[in-house]
């Protein structure tokens, strides 16, 4: 049966070995923002979304969905999939279209220890030449950056760069003096650091 125009879909926060006593929402979604929400789990995984949307919940930022299940053609899904994008190894890194820094801490699979926003730190304080943005893009210059993929939860080609511990040190000591005060303390996770990731958002 063909993806539905509209899905009307509930949703509370996820509380993991208890009953739930949180509100529940309702809400309409279109099926492309209910396919977009789905690919930031899974990726372009064709057999589990299917098995997604026929089981009528997700798990989804802390957040649980659930709709009335229903089945979907495997060509028809291909086709609508066709229309978000793929990832692109021969896209170049781009360091004005970056931002968002993801500093992951070691681990198997690694674990995202916080996200660093352009817009939050990027100011240059009086009388400072850079930011520690500013830091974070020679670092990223410097590189090797290596391609990590798409990621469609931030919408964005994802760039690795693995850090070396003179880099830690760099990037400890820049956070210190250049990050604005109430980060400081929060960004020296990245003293224990083992890679970070850089995001472009999609434009074209």
């Amino acid at each position: 049966m063909p993806l539905p125009e509209s899905i009307p879909v509930r949703y509370t926060e996820e509380e993991a070995g208890y009953v739930s006593f949180r509100p529940v929402v309702r809400q309409t979604f279109r099926s492309r923002e209910l396919l977009d929400m789905i690919l930031s789990v899974t990726g372009k995984d064709v057999a589990r979304i299917r098995q997604i949307l026929r089981s009528g919940t997700v798990v989804f930022h802390f957040y649980r969905y659930w709709w009335q299940g229903f089945e979907v053609a495997e060509q028809e899904l291909r086709v609508l999939l066709a229309g978000f994008p793929d990832p692109d190894p021969r896209r170049p890194f781009r360091a004005d279209e970056c931002s968002l820094a993801i500093i992951e801490a070691p681990g198997s699979p690694p674990r995202a220890s916080l996200e660093v926003a352009k817009s939050s730190v990027s100011h240059r304080g009086l009388l400072r030449r850079r930011s520690f943005w500013d830091v974070l893009l020679n670092h990223a210059a410097g590189g090797p950056l290596a391609y990590g993929g798409y990621s469609y939860g931030h919408h964005a080609d994802v760039y690795r760069l693995e850090l070396t511990p003179q880099a830690r040190a760099e990037l400890a000591a820049a956070a210190a003096s250049l990050a604005p005060r109430n980060l400081r303390h929060g960004l020296q996770a990245v003293q224990h650091a083992a890679r970070i990731l850089f995001t472009c958002p999609r434009l074209s």
